[in-house]
């Protein structure tokens, strides 16, 4: 009798890992995968057991992330770990190793460049030895900046039969959300403890990839995004998420180009691939001020005093939005990509892309988000998962979980995601082949 795959959650009593706890445990696969639930204090985990209503069958294991040796007995024997301990630069490498160290499969919510690019330097190599996956990023940082070009990408290929290059694809996000101190304390720990050289070599362009590809967009004061098939602009501000978005995003990039070398069956986004991103505010003087606001914003957390200060009014560590905040919350990404230029085509391919969710983007749909990610790991047979992803390493949501994963987000009920060839209106408002 073959024994059911384990999903093991660590940090399962702070904010976010309460949410991915509750969604794992009333999932419509429960049955199907055994659920254990880690943290430091067994306190804490039996008060998460009776908040949740949760029954025997879930397993609790006490487990401090800074001791390799309690690390090590947690996640032997687990088909794979979500960490929902951060900040990663601080606690997630220990996880990381142990996991590679086993054959274990990992994901995370890591949104910190500096951090990936550390674990890929120091692990890819032996967790394409051991076999195991390691997907940083599978929440709302960074798997809509993933996903939505790769579902392009496959609709410009279904609609032409064949390898269609791509020339740039750009998302407008508009979105309603809170946020956590979790975020908060990542941010700061991005400025009081990773070495200044490390931060400025993870800005550097393609600083994830294992390829370079052309120069990419520079940062603006205002965005627009021109929808071919409405004839409408959306305009928009820098989005603060960009940066750690698109670094993971060419990850993804660099990973297919470096595959299809080998395999041209291998579905890839073609060399002149450029991504940007941008956040929807709704007229060119409000995207000024917003991009400028949060210019102010960030520059306010790099001087010490104030530092100090936001840490006395921001939420803490394990505290979050409201539940009102989270149920309202909605995230809607709309992408439009154009592929390069063909001599039989009188004007370039587009494709359109909407991706949609309902709840707070980074707490409830990011628990959403990465709990399924574990489970396409835990569940799918390993054939139907990509070939980019079945050899392990550090991967991406895109190039360790592909098709199986975009269907089990929709298939939640709270993700809905679209793609078409559009074609341009003219000034009548006719459309234009």
């Amino acid at each position: 009798m073959s024994t059911k795959p384990t999903v093991l959650l660590l940090g399962a009593t702070g904010f976010t890992g309460r949410l991915i706890a509750k969604y794992l445990s009333a999932h419509r696969d429960s049955a199907s995968f055994t659920l254990a639930l880690g943290a430091r204090s067994k306190a804490r985990l039996d008060a998460v057991v009776a908040e949740l209503g949760l029954n025997s069958a879930v397993q609790l294991r006490v487990v401090d992330v800074a001791r390799v040796e309690q690390v090590d007995a947690a996640v032997t024997g687990a088909t794979v770990v979500i960490n929902a301990v951060g900040p990663y630069w601080t606690w997630g490498t220990p996880v990381v190793h142990a996991c590679v160290r086993h054959g274990v499969h990992y994901v995370d919510l890591a949104g910190e460049t500096e951090w990936i690019k550390h674990i890929i330097t120091t692990l890819h190599y032996t967790a394409t030895k051991t076999g195991a996956m390691v997907v940083p990023s599978c929440g709302f940082d960074s798997v809509p900046a993933d996903i939505v070009p790769y579902v392009a990408s496959k609709t410009l290929r279904e609609v032409s039969g064949e390898q269609v290059d791509i020339d740039t694809s750009v998302s407008a996000y508009k979105l309603q959300g809170g946020v956590s101190g979790g975020t908060i304390s990542s941010l700061i720990t991005t400025i009081e403890q990773i070495p200044a050289n490390a931060r400025q070599a993870a800005k550097v362009a393609y600083s994830l990839s294992p390829a370079m590809g052309p120069p990419l967009p520079p940062p603006r004061l205002i965005y627009r995004l021109p929808l071919p098939d409405t004839g409408r602009t959306l305009t928009g501000a820098f989005f603060f998420m960009s940066p750690s978005n698109r670094a993971l995003q060419l990850r993804s990039w660099g990973l297919l180009e470096t595959a299809a070398a080998t395999d041209k069956t291998q579905l890839r986004y073609g060399p002149t691939f450029t991504y940007d991103e941008f956040l929807v505010t709704g007229g060119p003087l409000r995207a000024v001020l917003i991009t400028l606001a949060m210019a102010i914003g960030f520059g306010s957390f790099m001087i010490s005093p104030i530092r100090w200060l936001l840490r006395k009014v921001l939420p803490k560590p394990g505290e979050g939005p409201s539940e009102s905040t989270m149920t309202n919350g909605y995230m809607k990404i709309t992408n439009i990509t154009t592929a390069v230029t063909s001599p039989h085509r009188a004007a370039p391919l587009q494709v359109k892309t909407v991706m949609k969710g309902k709840g707070d983007p980074g707490y409830s749909l990011t628990a959403v988000m990465i709990a399924e990610a574990a489970l396409t790991i835990a569940l799918a047979a390993p054939e139907a998962l990509p070939a980019t992803g079945r050899t392990g390493g550090v991967l991406t949501p895109v190039t360790a979980l592909g098709d199986v994963y975009v269907e089990r987000l929709v298939a939640s009920g709270r993700i809905t995601i679209e793609s078409a060839v559009v074609t341009a209106r003219s000034r009548e408002g006719k459309k234009t082949v």
